[in-house]
């Protein structure tokens, strides 16, 4: 598979990885066909995404998808983080090999699981649809479809 640039260096060098202590949300996500699973941590300070730190089991892809997805959303607001799209995260990537783009679902997911989360804790009458709303179901990988 060809891999961009951008890809490779999220891979070797990812972004946000660890734990966060005390977090205002967590997101876990899994994909059961190939194994992937990904968990975000996020600090919200007066709405904003102060802080962002993910730890992701997986291929290449998968880490590369949870760092860029981290840095997109980072120092945004809530409201700002609910549009982040799978399409974003490739896009920043210039791109991911058909065979990869439910990793960047994954991401999205997550993103969207932990802001539940983080409504859930507060007592905000929220719930944002996960999988679906953001799906287009093209992705022959990832077993849903």
């Amino acid at each position: 598979m060809n891999y961009s640039a951008k890809v490779m260096d999220h891979f070797a060098n990812p972004r946000n990885v660890g734990e966060i202590e005390n977090p205002s949300a967590v997101g876990e996500v899994g994909n059961a066909v190939c194994g992937d699973i990904m968990r975000i941590y996020l600090k919200i300070e007066n709405e904003i995404i102060t802080d962002v730190k993910f730890k992701t089991f997986g291929c290449g892809a998968a880490i590369a998808t949870s760092s860029m997805a981290t840095e997109l959303i980072k120092g945004k607001s809530v409201d700002e983080a609910l549009e982040l799209t799978n399409k974003a995260v490739i896009e920043a990537l210039d791109g991911l090999p058909p065979a990869k783009i439910h990793c960047s679902v994954l991401a999205e997911e997550a993103v969207k699981t932990a802001i539940n989360d983080y409504y859930k804790r507060n007592g905000i009458d929220k719930v944002i649809p996960i999988h679906g709303a953001s799906c287009d179901g093209d992705c022959a990988s990832c077993g849903k479809h």
